[in-house]
């Protein structure tokens, strides 16, 4: 495979100084059969990047139409979304830019648990390091299967990893603008251990329960069932990171009685029960 780092500049210096890339002009390249977009930022924010990148979106689309595959790694899918190629179809990005990426692409099937979407030579992988378990998704792709496991062991990644719940921190959508959703989120945030009515929820803020699910959707991107569960989830994952505490009294302490329901919810969210995610997470288990 011939393989060239590509661009509309004829160098890029990282802020350190420590390097400099000199990018082949990708005007140049009239033909490629893959594209890999990196992990991108922007201090102004992804819209900024998205309307910096224009010429480079539009380049991509073209290559796309005559035959190029195309990967996106991490947040370089905001890039690849820009192109509109993604429009009705599956994709992931770093969970830590869910929100941005639903309020910028809402037409688009984000799946922020998956590790690796494809479809239709469009490829998206989760976030940092997840990317390692996309390029050995292409070596197979563009290789074979033997390949890849060859490659697998000498950088040591593991072939098995499929999702990227177990890493996902749920933060709040708190910049909607709507105060009366702040209200209701406030509430549910410091009574998780009390069994909530959002019948009663939406009474006592004056609303009807379904304009009241309408707005909490619109503000929040999830149901507020959606919503309490991620919080509840969110504190028991915490407990079991850092106490003894037994599974039984972390799960009375997020407002949970049937021990059933609890562990489903849990893996759900994590893709990994109660007693696994202890595993891997809980300081005294590493160290055991």
């Amino acid at each position: 495979m011939e393989i060239s780092i590509s661009g509309f500049v004829n160098e890029k210096t990282p802020e350190s100084g420590y390097l400099s890339l000199h990018p082949i002009d990708i005007s140049q390249l009239v033909k490629t059969d893959l594209i890999i977009i990196p992990s991108i930022s922007d201090d102004k924010g992804y819209e900024h990047l998205v309307t910096n990148n224009t010429k480079l979106i539009r380049w991509m689309k073209e290559q796309y139409k005559y035959g190029a595959e195309i990967a996106s790694i991490c947040t370089g899918a905001f890039l690849l979304a820009a192109t509109g190629l993604l429009d009705g179809k599956t994709c992931s990005t770093h969970w830590n830019a869910e929100n941005d990426f639903r309020r910028m692409f809402p037409g688009i099937d984000l799946h922020i648990d998956k590790l690796i979407t494809a479809r239709q030579g469009i490829y998206t992988n989760g976030g940092s390091y997840s990317f390692l378990n996309l390029i050995l998704f292409l070596v197979e792709k563009y290789f074979d299967r033997q390949t890849t496991i060859f490659c697998s062991k000498i950088f040591q990644i593991d072939l098995d990893r499929t999702s990227q719940s177990p890493f996902f921190i749920f933060q709040p959508q708190k910049n909607h603008g709507d105060e009366m959703i702040d209200k209701a989120q406030t509430y549910l945030e410091k009574n998780l251990s009390e069994k909530i009515s959002f019948e009663q929820v939406a009474s006592e803020l004056a609303i009807s329960r379904r304009n009241f699910d309408r707005r909490f959707i619109k503000a929040t991107g999830n149901t507020p069932v959606e919503y309490l569960q991620r919080l509840k989830v969110e504190v028991a994952k915490s407990a079991l990171e850092k106490g003894r505490k037994s599974i039984f009294e972390i799960m009375i302490e997020v407002g949970y009685s049937d021990d059933k329901a609890f562990r489903e919810v849990f893996r759900r969210i994590t893709g990994l029960s109660p007693t696994d995610y202890r595993s891997k997470f809980n300081q005294e288990a590493v160290l055991a």
